[in-house]
């Protein structure tokens, strides 16, 4: 292993000199190279996203009585304490349905002091209902690894609608690494961006223009209950009694063993049962320029009816058709939806969640869609990738 001095004046330090920001997979490559995530199962080259790095679960999973952080202790301290048993996945093991879970991970990191990362679930975990976060040593906050680190990581894990079945190598969460700080874009900032290269698009590929979007600490997003066709299907609810879920299945279940479509409302309202879950889409599409990160941030009303988006990151390239025209970009964004407490009405169109844009170091050398067979490039109203594709 590679000190950490030696890291500092390596080839990734001397290319990133002066700048700031994410890592895009071009330097991912080299941390990889150099030691600053490492692990003991060699790191494969379909880990490297645009500007991430799947993260893998280990051979060991442990079920326990509560959540936890660890704060000033090692997380193995903590985990002595909350173990009900532990079992091996290295062939499978099942998940029940909100039970938690800690697994520890392949990867482990060796960070120089300039460098931190941020942990989120991959899209296909959140379209599950899959409650993932990720714990360190001394970690205060979840999914947010801080600036030198050195250790393992640890993934919480709670299915809330369906049992799942897990094996160690299979990736549920994403990481990706900062170098020095990354600021998201001002409204000023974000206001120059948008007239250059725009983030929300009408259906038909019409640009929405800049004055008639919401920008305050990010683009707001709405929601689609109207669909574009009377009997159109704005949502997906989760059948509360399903069979297990095998992970390593790709387009093998059926749908409508799991899930309840739910077709355009009278008056394009919808009411939302409290403590289910739903799968509905954006309003608009969206366009993640190459040059760009962005992540949706859930929204959370300040009564607390309504959650929003558990796997919110968009890797550079969304949306993106692979031209500079900015006419017809753009795809739409699903959104993982779980109201509290209460029925929470939704509208068309009704304020849904946040875009964040954050400043990627330099243009990724691979982008988010077609070329490297992203699961949800051109997606419509699309559950995640364990189901049968229509």
């Amino acid at each position: 292993m590679e000190s950490t001095k030696e890291i500092e004046n390596s080839d990734l330090a001397t290319s990133l000199k002066g700048k700031s920001g994410y890592l895009p997979c071009q330097h991912i490559e080299m941390a990889l190279k150099e030691g600053m995530i490492r692990s003991q199962t060699p790191i494969e080259s379909s880990q490297i996203q645009p500007v991430s790095l799947d993260l893998r679960l280990g051979q060991k999973a442990y079920r326990i009585q509560c959540s936890f952080l660890p704060e000033n202790d090692p997380v193995e301290t903590k985990l002595k304490e909350v173990t009900l048993y532990e079992f091996d996945i290295s062939n499978g093991g099942i998940l029940e349905k909100n039970a938690i879970y800690l697994i520890p991970l392949m990867e482990e990191l060796n960070f120089p002091s300039d460098f931190y990362g941020l942990a989120n679930p991959k899209s296909s975990t959140g379209r599950l209902d899959m409650f993932t976060r990720v714990i360190v040593d001394g970690g205060h906050r979840f999914d947010e690894i801080p600036s030198g680190y050195q250790g393992r990581l640890y993934l919480e894990v709670i299915p809330r609608s369906f049992p799942v079945k897990v094996q160690a190598g299979l990736s549920l969460n994403q990481l990706r690494v900062a170098h020095r700080t990354s600021k998201s874009l001002d409204k000023k900032k974000l206001e120059i961006k948008y007239k250059k290269n725009p983030i929300l698009f009408h259906r038909n590929g019409m640009i929405i223009p800049v004055d008639d979007v919401k920008l305050e600490e990010g683009v707001y997003v709405g929601v689609d209950v109207a669909g574009d066709l009377p009997d159109s299907i704005v949502a997906y609810k989760a059948k509360t009694n399903s069979n297990v879920i095998d992970l390593s299945k790709i387009h093998y279940y059926k749908a409508e063993e799991f899930w309840e479509p739910i077709y355009r409302p009278p008056k394009d309202r919808l009411i939302l049962e409290p403590e289910s879950f739903y799968i509905m889409m954006s309003k608009e599409k969206i366009c993640i320029w190459p040059d760009w990160l962005a992540e949706m941030i859930a929204y959370e009303p300040n009564s607390g009816e309504l959650r929003t988006h558990y796997a919110g990151f968009f890797d550079s390239g969304f949306g993106w058709n692979g031209t500079d025209n900015v006419v017809g970009q753009g795809t739409r964004a699903v959104m993982e939806v779980r109201p509290h407490d209460v029925p929470f009405m939704v509208e068309h169109g009704q304020t849904f969640c946040r875009l964040k844009f954050e400043r990627v170091v330099e243009r990724p050398d691979k982008v988010y869609g077609i070329e490297l067979k992203s699961n949800y490039h051109s997606q419509g109203l699309a559950l995640s990738k364990y189901f049968e594709s229509h």
